[in-house]
């Protein structure tokens, strides 16, 4: 008796997020009963709602093996698995659980979460429909449900289904984001903006909900709607699609070039369409950091900024004025040497634009933007010595800028089709 108590407490302290008095009991109770599966299962989620992932692993793991044909040890494994980025292990945990257990719905919706996740729209509408159909109330499937209708554009049945969520548990966080997310990727961010501030008021925590509001206060401005609609379009496309919308791209500008370079009547019509090409593609590295600056003087947006998309927007910024003040110096003292200062801070903005990137690769990334910029400011220092404009180091620099921006493509790409 004293026992089911104690677990109830619990699992009320985990509910109010106060993890370290739940794990205060949970220890002394496995200190009595050390093999105790739910007791294991309590305690590997206190560690994975605290991101104390490898103790998580540990202790799901350990409860596994003493309980292999527990199906919900398997799928707290396949929740670990998620904020590990794994998203092979975690369907293959899922899975394990929905052998064992073909009758629970939470299994289901979170089988389908993972489908969404990779673009796989149709068997997440069929997955979670499995799951509502064994609990219609079941909200992550509903959520996922409304989600996947909308990535193929059943709007009506997708806004139907999250209104159905929201009836039937009116405070859910993530009900709440996820309605602002579809709402933004249709273009509606002052709807979608009020969707995340419920959110948040309801969970001040949630990343989801914050991000998805610093999206909707920087797509007030028109220019960054456009960018925003053009992310969401390449993110819904699977990653060999993804890499034919670049690579179309490169080319189409390459041969664009070619037939200016060649036809002299033609040139005057294409060479300003292929510097607005130029400038739309460079502008899609920069506008995020370069809104965020902008998001730093709004009283609401200062606070949604981490210290990384700070970090990030002053070094753009940083970038972007070492580069003005080449230029301006390139006029006033009519020096080419200044040149090389100013295309080295606009160039720079490019790397620094994606130092952050949510990547498993992040720190080579930020190895090789530094090696990038000590390679830039060595061809600035043989520029003046020399008085090249344009010397072997320049070559290297350009280059390596050149092949950054495919690597940035290809872990982005990598991070969201795994």
């Amino acid at each position: 008796m004293m026992e089911d108590i104690r677990l109830s407490k619990v699992e009320i302290l985990i509910q109010q997020k106060k993890f370290a008095e739940a794990e205060k009991i949970l220890s002394a109770l496995l200190s009595e009963d050390s093999n105790n599966f739910q007791l294991l299962v309590l305690l590997a989620e206190v560690h994975l709602q605290q991101d104390n992932l490898d103790k998580a692993l540990s202790v799901i793991n350990h409860a596994i093996g003493l309980y292999p044909d527990e199906p919900h040890g398997f799928y707290i494994k396949c929740r670990i698995a998620l904020e590990q980025d794994n998203l092979n292990e975690a369907e293959k945990n899922i899975n394990n659980a929905i052998e064992l257990d073909p009758h629970d719905a939470d299994y289901f919706a979170l089988l389908a979460t993972i489908k969404l996740t990779r673009k796989q729209f149709e068997d997440a509408l069929r997955i979670a429909n499995i799951a509502l159909n064994i609990d219609a109330e079941n909200i992550l499937a509903l959520n996922t449900r409304s989600a996947a209708l909308h990535k193929l554009d059943r709007n009506t049945e997708a806004f139907n289904t999250i209104e159905g969520a929201l009836r039937e548990d009116p405070n859910n966080a993530y009900t709440h984001a996820n309605y602002g997310w579809v709402l933004l990727e249709r273009g509606e961010h002052v709807k979608a903006l009020e969707h995340f501030k419920e959110s948040l008021s309801n969970d001040p925590t949630f990343d989801y909900a914050r991000t998805g509001m610093l999206e909707a206060l920087k797509a007030r401005n028109p220019i960054y709607r456009l960018f925003l609609n053009y992310s969401f379009f390449i993110s819904n496309l699977t990653k060999n699609y993804q890499w034919g919308v670049l690579i179309g791209f490169f080319l189409g500008f390459k041969l664009l070039r070619m037939i200016a370079n060649s036809n002299e009547a033609l040139e005057p019509i294409l060479t300003p369409i292929i510097i607005a090409l130029a400038l739309i593609a460079f502008s899609t590295w920069i506008i995020r950091p370069f809104s965020n600056l902008f998001l730093r003087f709004n009283k609401y947006g200062q606070f949604l900024l981490d210290d990384n998309e700070k970090a990030n927007s002053n070094l753009v910024a940083i970038s972007f004025g070492v580069s003005i003040v080449g230029a301006v110096l390139y006029f006033v003292l009519t020096d080419e040497k200044m040149l090389t200062v100013a295309g080295f801070g606009f160039t720079m903005m490019l790397p620094l634009g994606k130092l952050f990137l949510p990547s498993k690769h992040k720190h080579a990334l930020l190895i090789y933007t530094i090696a990038l910029g000590v390679i830039g400011l060595i061809s600035i220092v043989f520029t003046f010595m020399n008085g090249e404009v344009f010397n072997q180091f320049t070559g290297i620099y350009l280059l390596g800028v050149i092949i950054f921006s495919w690597l940035a493509n290809y872990f982005v790409i990598q991070e969201e089709n795994e």
